[in-house]
């Protein structure tokens, strides 16, 4: 899967529709392989990221959970300690 679409459930504040947006465009660029459609593609290559984009946000917010909701500064943090021990 794509290493660009990040985890959006169960953070504090939760995940903005511009973070869902940019989910669904890297899982559609993915698909189809190209980072920007050619002329005749383009609708059908915005219709598919809206398409995913609303049922992301459908799931986000029907997705239920026990755990507390997790601070997004500290998973960036934890993140930037790994990739600095990783390619340090």
């Amino acid at each position: 899967m794509c290493r660009n679409i990040k985890p959006l459930f169960n953070f504090d504040p939760p995940a903005t529709d511009e973070e869902i947006r940019d989910a669904a465009l890297q899982f559609v660029r993915k698909l189809s392989g190209t980072t920007k459609p050619a002329k005749r593609n383009e609708e059908a290559f915005e219709r598919a990221v809206s398409s995913i984009a609303a049922c992301a946000r459908e799931l986000l917010d029907s997705l239920e959970t026990s755990q507390p909701a997790r601070n997004r500064e500290e998973v960036a943090a934890k993140a930037r300690e790994r990739s600095a021990m990783r390619f340090a």
